[in-house]
């Protein structure tokens, strides 16, 4: 098929879904994708290998100048590509089906899948803390099935039915799913806002911490830290997945792709002063439970700290909102170009939602769950995502060159620069995963290669 029949294929297809969305919309779900446990936990370790203030807080400044410019390069492959499907219609238009097929593969087994599971889980154990009967017994029922065995439990069942509403909620619809999202999105800004303004204005913190002796650095771990850094801000494209439902994209995808991922480094910006506020950083690399939990329980007491489970609960939940609703769009890209299920393409003649696909992740998703298996799959295909966020953001040179004589209101950010800077950057942390990791990242890779047998049976058929 050539470059125009693709194109007006996509614009047919893409018509099925409506644009609804506004630049609100979109930055809600980067903002609810982004922000979740990394922020939280990962400080800890970075303050263990940058034991230096200034250093620490250089390193995740820099984490979000490069989450920005993804997102700038990613804006502009949406206002090329504005339809739905996100990196999997970038890496397929630039560097083949294959390529495009194996992101999406890797999104659905455990990329989008293997997250939301994992969140739903970690959304079951703060409503233990709330409500200890809900999820305090063990196993009701388990079924071994030889190679995988599923297992019920109070807590699995609560997971379960966070996914089961919340697929319900999208599915029904971008009106009830945008106000459901915007709603959550809000909320998790709002805590967070009002835990750093009361952690500065009446905590009992120290402006000292900052000035405190600072152990040497090593610009190896320096580097090496960004990589749990960049982790934490993953999901600052999740607007692209869905730009095929965004109002006006050249206007609005890029709007919402800077708004949200400004929103999220202000935040995480202003936490990690917090937490320095609250306690020396040799203090914050050897803490044993959540970062936040110890910051708010040494600025404004114990039983702030316990509320922040409540509030955990809503940010999580807000999270697997926005993966519920981003995910599906990938899988029914792929199936309008018969690369998955072709029920798949199918667009709810009400709602006008790709229902096929958000049910199909949440059934693996749930599966996930009662499997116990989505550690092991995030831990084996972690570095798929920044492989291919890097591979995506090289995209954009690639597509860039194709298109010279088309054009576009919207231009990347600080390019060739700044796209250049991602790209290298990506590629040196997957080598370095591959380096530091070799048992789990081959494990990873074998996963991805283990999704070109489907992608030669769906061509086939």
């Amino acid at each position: 098929m050539t470059s125009l029949g693709r194109a007006a294929l996509e614009r047919t297809h893409s018509s099925t879904l409506v644009r609804r969305l506004g630049p609100l919309d979109g930055a809600s779900i980067i903002v609810s994708n982004v922000i979740g446990s990394g922020i939280f936990i990962v400080p800890a370790l970075v303050a263990g290998w940058i034991p230096n203030v200034w250093a620490m807080l250089a390193a995740w400044g820099v984490g979000g100048m490069l989450a920005f410019a993804g997102a700038m390069a990613y804006a502009e492959l949406a206002v090329l590509r504005p339809h739905a499907g996100g990196e999997y219609v970038y890496l397929r238009d630039a560097f083949g089906p294959t390529v495009g097929f194996l992101t999406g593969w890797t999104s659905f087994v455990a990329g989008f899948s293997g997250a939301i599971a994992a969140s739903a889980v970690g959304f079951a154990a703060f409503v233990g803390q709330l409500f200890p009967m809900l999820t305090g017994s063990g196993p009701f029922f388990q079924l071994s099935l030889g190679f995988i065995s599923l297992t019920v439990s109070s807590q699995t069942l609560v997971a379960l039915a966070l996914i089961v509403v919340l697929t319900v909620v999208h599915v029904r619809g971008l009106g009830p799913g945008r106000v459901v999202q915007n709603i959550l999105a809000v909320s998790k800004v709002a805590i967070l806002v009002a835990l750093i303004v009361a952690g500065f204005s009446i905590g009992t913190g120290s402006m000292g911490n900052f000035t405190l002796p600072s152990q040497p650095i090593t610009a190896e771990l320096w580097l090496l830290a960004l990589i749990p850094i960049m982790f934490s801000f993953s999901g600052w494209n999740a607007a692209a997945y869905v730009a095929g439902e965004i109002q006006d994209p050249e206007r609005n995808v890029p709007l919402a792709m800077a708004l949200g991922t400004v929103t999220v480094v202000v935040i995480f910006m202003g936490l990690n002063v917090l937490y320095v506020f609250a306690m020396p950083l040799s203090e914050i690399a050897v803490v044993d439970v959540r970062v936040i939990d110890a910051a708010a329980g040494r600025l404004l007491g114990p039983e702030v700290a316990t509320s922040i489970a409540a509030a955990s609960a809503v940010m999580i939940a807000a999270s697997v909102s926005a993966m519920i609703m981003a995910g599906p769009r990938v899988y029914y890209a792929m199936a309008r170009d018969g690369q998955f299920l072709s029920a798949a393409s199918r667009v709810h003649p009400t709602f006008r939602t790709p229902v096929v696909a958000i049910v199909a992740q949440s059934i693996w998703s749930a599966v996930l769950v009662l499997a116990g298996t989505f550690d092991q799959l995030l831990l084996y295909t972690g570095f798929a995502v920044t492989l291919f966020a890097g591979t995506a953001v090289a995209a954009l040179f690639v597509l860039r060159r194709r298109n010279h004589d088309m054009s576009h209101s919207f231009r990347a950010w600080g390019y060739p620069v700044a796209p250049a800077v991602f790209v290298a950057v990506s590629a040196a942390m997957v080598v370095n995963y591959v380096w530091r990791q070799p048992v789990e990242s081959g494990v990873g890779i074998l996963c991805i290669v283990a999704g070109i047998p489907l992608y030669w049976m769906f061509k086939k058929t």
